[in-house]
């Protein structure tokens, strides 16, 4: 982002440095334009954050470093007290009816911002961390389905996220606004060698829990089994063909959720929910 010192005073909060932009050919919102391309704003190892309960996660409690925020008048007076612990931020003001040709697509609620990607985690990474309750995935590609497993993850405890082959990007904008900002928060690393890499989990006392229709166990047997509190993996795979043998194979325990003979299978965020429920 271009620097523009000295900034004028925000008429919203007075902590808040802001600019106002009328001109959506603004050299200064070069980053905003046409953010429908999200390859491209991979490549520059950018990321955007959508919505104003998200954006306001992203200022207050991510690790992950936000570059600029663009936002209406109204969104600006809305999140005045989280862009005041920011007051080096490049804070853009715009009318409303600026947004959508400006980005491409309908804002949701006036407040977008551009964030910095994290350097790429692997699987070792975040056990460093001392991550012991953990969530792993394998061929989860839907941004619905990965938003709402990070939701589901920091709703019930998990410390770090391991993304199998086949896995959509948890900071894809539609999979960050789904998981209502969790995955701004949860930690998440790449197994690059499926599924030994998973194997390393064993080695640091996290026994794997597969979740698959033909566990031999149930899922209530396995919890009565699991102390309460103890380091555990839960792992769960794409709608349809589940997990595959070979993660099934270097699983400690593959488990079963009941459910009623009618019906055919559970969403994967539902069955994880659930098992993290008990076993997390």
């Amino acid at each position: 982002m271009s620097e523009c010192r000295p900034r004028p005073r925000s008429r919203y909060d007075s902590r808040v440095p802001t600019v106002l932009v009328h001109d959506p050919a603004d050299p200064r919102l070069a980053d905003f334009r046409n953010l429908v391309d999200g390859d491209g704003l991979s490549q520059r190892g950018l990321f955007i954050v959508e919505g104003r309960l998200v954006v306001e996660r992203l200022l207050r409690e991510s690790p992950l470093e936000p570059c600029a925020v663009l936002v209406t008048e109204a969104a600006a007076r809305a999140l005045g007290p989280a862009l005041a612990q920011r007051p080096d931020l490049d804070v853009y003001v715009v009318p409303v009816a600026m947004m959508e040709p400006l980005t491409g697509f309908n804002i949701h609620r006036g407040c977008l911002a551009m964030a910095r990607r994290p350097a790429p985690r692997s699987i070792d990474d975040v056990l460093a961390s001392g991550a012991r309750r953990l969530l792993v995935l394998e061929g989860v590609t839907n941004p619905d389905n990965i938003g709402g497993l990070f939701r589901t993850a920091r709703a019930f405890g998990v410390q770090g996220i391991v993304l199998g082959p086949g896995c959509g990007d948890p900071l894809y904008r539609k999979a960050v606004r789904v998981s209502c900002g969790a995955a701004l928060v949860v930690p998440f690393g790449v197994a690059d060698r499926w599924p030994d890499s998973v194997a390393v989990l064993g080695q640091h006392g996290v026994p794997i829990f597969a979740l698959t229709p033909g566990g031999d166990r149930s899922l209530e047997e396995a919890a009565a089994l699991h102390r309460h509190g103890a380091p555990v993996a839960v792992m769960v795979g794409a709608e349809g063909p589940g997990l595959s043998s070979g993660a099934l194979q270097v699983a400690d325990q593959r488990v079963r959720i009941a459910i009623d003979p009618g019906a055919d299978s559970l969403n994967v965020v539902v069955a994880a929910g659930i098992a993290l429920h008990r076993l997390a």
